[in-house]
């Protein structure tokens, strides 16, 4: 019989939910009141309990999601659950077993381990963490524990068998991923370990059972500190060692293309007058559209970053704006307007940070900007740029938020008078229209320009209008 689990009344003033995880696969058994969700509301994290036993034939949620209540979370059959002898099933990983000629109870019936289940890898920190929360501590759930392959339970059952059936939970952290999935730990815990970018499955517990505590987070924090603040010397490739007045040293011959950045980066910088305009464009429509139909529109070969989006509305900004697609020659007092739009993406490779040039981009589709920029930065990494494939360049665009900053002030690539750099897109409260506060996606740009051209007006108005064919994705995709 098929069953809908929807989401249920979270407390007065609750009228809906957002899914931090989902502790179950789509074909897996699941036991009346076992959690199978983490729902986070405005007040609290909270495990969704299953009302059903049986076996969960769809999951119509995942992480992030928001639900409203009465939504439609996931669907059981509960019909696999009554249809299974109990007498084949196998107690339930952490469960004390049935005394002998005692029948099992039907909220209780333990589940046997399926084929497909030691195949399926769900988010490891997301859910890993996650299995046997909010049970007694002699009562573990531990599902997962039984998806270990056959020679890993081999090897874990001694000490399995010592802690009274439950699964062995206090290995240490060079443990699998398969049997470190079992360590418990409740919703505080596990909210403190994603705030400080901690990996509950490398974390032995020291609490009940092998629970994890929130002293085990902290410990796992500090000794992850103390080994990244030890010394540690690592020979670097081509360096000889050496030593100074002060102690050992290693010293590497500077490469052609590290002295040609350098020299390049200092005429830029001691010529160049730069300004740095700060702003932020909101994305949340054109992320919208990348993860959605984009795909299909550009093909499974080519992979669609948000990049491409950004290198085409600032080729469609830079015909509107010839002052920033211009260079100034003093030698013969004349500013260079240039009819072609040659676009230069920062690549960061072994070798230091590359800048090959995309020829004529007003000209090219989103497709074909986003195939280019595949195929420029895998030469680029493979050392394949030649320096005609770095020369010509009218504006450069850098990506710092494929690292993780935010702003930046970029140095202009001489003898351009422009340059763009990314942060890291992030989720902030806006004020829109009627003095609504909504979550958007939000870009930032940092433009520096050359002030013996560009004005701050000027940079200004180039700015706005990448902004708005980032923030209008109809008006970018219908730009030629």
């Amino acid at each position: 019989m098929a069953i809908e689990f929807k989401l249920p009344d979270l407390g007065e003033g609750i009228d809906s939910g957002d899914i931090v995880s989902v502790l179950v696969s789509e074909g897996d058994e699941i036991e009346a009141d076992q959690p199978v969700l983490e729902v986070e509301t405005g007040k609290a994290t909270v495990e969704l309990p299953s009302p059903h036993a049986g076996r969960v034939t769809k999951i119509h949620v995942k992480p992030g999601e928001s639900v409203q209540v009465g939504g439609l979370l996931m669907s059981i059959d509960a019909a696999v659950e009554a249809a299974e002898p109990a007498a084949k099933k196998k107690p339930f990983a952490g469960k004390a077993e049935t005394k002998p000629g005692k029948p099992a109870k039907p909220a209780a019936k333990p589940t046997e381990p399926r084929e497909s289940d030691t195949d399926e890898e769900p988010q490891a920190e997301d859910e890993s963490d996650r299995e046997g929360d909010a049970q007694p501590a002699a009562k573990p759930k531990s599902k997962t524990a039984a998806k270990a392959p056959r020679k890993d339970e081999e090897e874990a059952r001694p000490a399995a068998e010592s802690t009274n059936g439950g699964p062995a939970r206090t290995a240490a952290p060079e443990k699998s991923a398969e049997s470190a999935v079992a360590a418990p730990a409740g919703p505080s815990t596990r909210r403190l370990a994603r705030e400080l970018g901690v990996d509950l499955t490398r974390v032995a517990g020291t609490g009940p059972q092998g629970r994890i505590t929130e002293d085990d987070v902290k410990k796992a924090v500090r000794q992850s500190a103390a080994a990244a603040a030890a010394p540690a010397k690592k020979a670097l490739p081509g360096a000889v060692p050496g030593r100074d007045n002060w102690g050992s040293i290693q010293t590497q011959p500077l490469s052609r293309i590290r002295r040609t950045i350098a020299k390049n980066m200092a005429r830029s910088a001691s010529t160049i007058p730069h300004v740095t305009n700060f702003d932020d464009a909101d994305i949340t429509e054109l992320e919208r559209i990348r993860k959605g139909s984009m795909a299909d529109y550009v093909g499974d070969e080519v992979k669609l970053t948000m990049m491409a989006f950004v290198i085409k509305a600032v080729a469609a900004s830079l015909k509107l704006h010839p002052v920033i697609n211009a260079s100034l020659d003093l030698d013969n007092g004349q500013v260079i307007y240039k009819d072609y739009v040659h676009v230069g993406v920062a690549v960061d490779t072994e070798r230091g940070l590359v800048v090959p040039v995309m020829r004529d981009v007003d000209r090219l589709t989103i497709p074909q900007i986003a195939q280019l920029l595949t195929e420029m930065a895998d030469k680029a990494r493979a050392n394949q740029i030649s320096m005609e494939d770095m020369r010509g360049g009218t504006f450069t665009i850098s990506n710092l938020g494929a690292i993780g900053g935010r702003y930046s002030t970029p140095i202009i690539n001489y003898p351009e008078v422009a340059v763009l750099l990314l942060g890291r897109s992030r989720k902030l409260p806006v004020v829109v229209d009627d003095d609504d506060i909504q979550v958007r996606l939000m870009m930032p740009l940092s433009l520096s320009y050359d002030h013996r051209l560009v004005d701050g007006a000027a940079a200004a108005r180039f700015l706005n209008e990448v902004k708005t064919f980032l923030q209008v994705p109809g008006r970018l995709l219908l730009a030629t």
